[in-house]
């Protein structure tokens, strides 16, 4: 099922922005949603030392770097990083990438930046050399809370000494480039709460500023689209099905062509369900001939703190399968292992 499907199914019910907390202690907190928890009883000298024995003993000892590297989350690997450094006086990253090969090293490799940083690496990757990886700009951007992309931004700079805006300004062009900047303007609101009048609205705008109109008021897409809350949005979404005689997607699909469609496709898609527009970016890394081992790295290193949970739950909602399966019949032993490590336990 592909999430398009899923989403003209189920537009017209609502979304409860309240129903990823729970009440403790007369306190609201989020629910924990990732795969990789903080492993308790952590001591990161101790877990230096099993790495360094790992790296060094002949032949490379990969389960044990892997069965390292998983259960700890990001913050207590920072912690080993820093102690394995002090102890032997070469970087962890660096005794890896010559301990390890292929995918496992880069996964691996992955695993030791903080969040902010493996943006960055992302987002550099992705426009660097000949040509530009549109997809995987618009998922970080348009995935990462408000936070996030400041973060992330501080981190491009520090790491490149370049501003990322000005990278994405000569990298792409047009509409595309102006949604991607509004993006990195980190300015979208994050308030869970809906305001239907301002729903019904911006509704009735993106009909007048696309079926309504010749040719396409672009701008007015990118400012709704890249301001507004994903509760705020589904409830958008739901109202536009109403003003006309189809969902927004389709709208979307057949008023626009080119990167500023699938830009603000994915941004819907994102706003309706992050977790099934994850879901479905695996099933496509995994789908046909050849796997993209770049996209699997990617969503399950930068999601398996936050929502990893959620997506597995999508994607055997929407494939009638679970991700755990297709790993095993598409991928090889270490780079096997260490993915199905971030997926927790089935």
């Amino acid at each position: 099922m592909s999430i398009f499907r899923k989403f003209y199914q189920n537009i017209i019910h609502d979304r409860d922005p309240e129903k990823d907390t729970i009440k403790l202690r007369g306190k609201v907190t989020p629910v924990f949603y990732g795969t990789v928890a903080p492993y308790p009883n952590f001591n990161a000298s101790q877990d230096a030392s099993v790495l360094q024995s790992a790296i060094e003993s002949k032949g490379v000892d990969e389960d044990v770097i892997i069965s390292v590297l998983v259960k700890r989350n990001n913050e207590q690997r920072q912690k080993i990083k820093a102690v394995y450094e002090a102890s032997t006086g070469q970087s962890l990253s660096r005794a890896l990438k010559s301990a390890l090969r292929s995918d496992l090293e880069d996964i691996s490799l992955a695993l030791l930046m903080n969040p902010a940083h493996f943006d960055a690496h992302l987002l550099r990757d992705a426009t660097k050399g000949l040509g530009t990886d549109e997809d995987v700009l618009v998922e970080v951007l348009a995935t990462r809370t408000n936070e996030q992309i400041r973060e992330l931004t501080k981190a491009f700079k520090a790491d490149y000494n370049k501003d990322l805006a000005d990278v994405i300004k000569d990298e792409t062009s047009g509409d595309f480039t102006t949604a991607l900047l509004a993006m990195l303007k980190a300015h979208k609101d994050e308030n869970t709460k809906v305001d239907m009048d301002q729903a019904q609205k911006d509704a009735t705008i993106l009909f007048e500023a696309g079926e309504n109109t010749k040719g396409v008021d672009v701008s007015t897409f990118i400012d709704i689209l890249t301001t507004r809350s994903g509760p705020q949005l589904s409830k958008t979404f739901q109202r536009y099905a109403c003003v006309s005689d189809m969902t927004l997607p389709k709208a979307l699909n057949m008023e626009l062509r080119g990167d500023i469609e699938d830009c603000l496709i994915d941004i819907v898609k994102c706003a309706w369900s992050t977790p099934a527009f994850f879901a479905e970016k695996l099933h496509r890394a995994m789908k046909g001939h050849g796997t993209c081992e770049d996209t699997l790295i990617r969503v399950l290193v930068s999601r398996s703190e936050i929502d990893l949970k959620k997506i597995l739950e999508e994607y055997r909602a929407m494939y009638d399968t679970t991700l755990q399966e297709d790993i095993l019949k598409d991928t090889k032993k270490h780079f096997e292992n260490i993915l199905l490590g971030l997926c927790g336990p089935h």
